[in-house]
């Protein structure tokens, strides 16, 4: 039995669980199982591999364990390197361990398909780990971008500076919300933005995907702007990771 799973603090609500359970039951998938890992500390890692290293062929890695498991791992892909975070895991033939990172390849691939008009400027909200592969992404791509916190930054803006001068919401046409706000089930809580600045010409991504319309993408349907939720990447990200465990 080929043993898959996910590994993070708190996962009553996991997507992946249900996602690889549905998938195995529908591809008659009948030699893999896929189990959820509750850690209370990352330190739990190396135990949990040694115990289960004859079964387990990869696992997925969720909040907060991205970046710390990163220590673990014997060869990072280039891309979880540049990104510093892994959320997948591939236990190699030979028994060492090979971070990757398909949130980059999810929220790629989705943004790409999405997009009508590169020629815009971005802004990010929040600067958590989801940001990064969202980061890394607009580079790749070319897009010039700024972060939003509520602490100053050096490469970008506070959201009271923005609310001082909404003129930075008209020049910034793509928003991706990074941050977990309006995840259910706070679904009235929003980022503090000028969204009357908010036009059809504006795209609004939201990596929260419950709700699939949050108080967030629901301002941006109000002004007729192009907005879109993070269900698309989560399905992309994970069928990147099986496609990197079958490799």
């Amino acid at each position: 039995m080929k043993r898959f799973g996910l590994i993070g603090k708190t996962l009553k609500h996991s997507f992946s669980g249900s996602y690889f359970a549905d998938k195995f039951e529908k591809e008659g998938i009948s030699d893999c199982r896929y189990d959820l890992f509750e850690l209370s500390n990352i330190s739990e890692f190396p135990s949990l591999i040694e115990s289960h290293q004859k079964e387990f062929k990869g696992l997925n890695v969720t909040i907060p364990y991205k970046k710390e498991v990163m220590q673990f791992m014997d060869e990072l892909d280039p891309v979880a390197e540049r990104i510093g975070a892994v959320n997948v895991v591939k236990v190699q033939p030979n028994g060492l361990l090979k971070g990757f990172n398909s949130d980059y390849y999810g929220f790629r691939s989705s943004l790409e398909s999405w997009l009508s008009n590169y020629n815009l400027k971005a802004l990010i909200l929040g600067t958590g780990g989801a940001s990064n592969s969202v980061r890394t992404t607009l580079e790749d791509l070319d897009i010039p971008f700024k972060y939003v916190s509520r602490n100053p930054l050096a490469d970008g803006f506070t959201y009271e500076q923005i609310n001082a001068n909404p003129k930075i919401i008209t020049e910034h046409q793509l928003i991706i919300n990074t941050t977990p706000l309006g995840t259910y089930p706070d679904i009235e809580q929003k980022a503090d933005l000028p969204y009357e600045e908010l036009t059809k010409e504006h795209f609004l991504y939201d990596l929260v995907y419950n709700p699939e319309l949050t108080a967030f993408l629901d301002e941006g349907k109000q002004a007729d702007a192009k907005i879109k939720n993070g269900s698309d990447m989560l399905v992309l990200q994970a069928e990147k990771s099986w496609e990197i465990w079958e490799e």
